[in-house]
């Protein structure tokens, strides 16, 4: 199958096909974004941060000045459900975020 890695190993001198499994690939960790919008000033987007995230003021700053000076920023990093549980936040506090995973 296309975009499946295979190796061959051998087990009691028979050759197995050994697939990469999805459940290896879905362990890979998952990132929250928050993006840049006209609407929310700079100043509420590092309270979201500090409240929410806990962060400490300084982080919650450079976090801000990135979504503001880059477009985006990657906040948090986790399973998918908990990122999910982020966004979801971030869209309770009026900021545009979605998920991805990480690179």
């Amino acid at each position: 199958m296309a975009g499946e890695s295979t190796s061959a190993a051998t087990v009691g001198g028979t050759a197995v096909e050994e697939l990469v499994s999805e459940e290896t690939q879905t362990l890979q960790p998952w990132v929250t974004i928050v993006w840049d919008d006209p609407v929310n000033l700079m100043s509420y987007v590092t309270h979201v941060f500090s409240t929410y995230f806990h962060y400490p003021r300084d982080r919650s700053e450079r976090l801000m000045m990135q979504v503001h000076m880059e477009g985006r920023a990657i906040v948090s990093s986790g399973g998918r459900d908990c990122m999910e549980r982020d966004v979801q936040a971030m869209h309770s506090y009026g900021l545009w975020a979605t998920l991805d995973k990480a690179e």
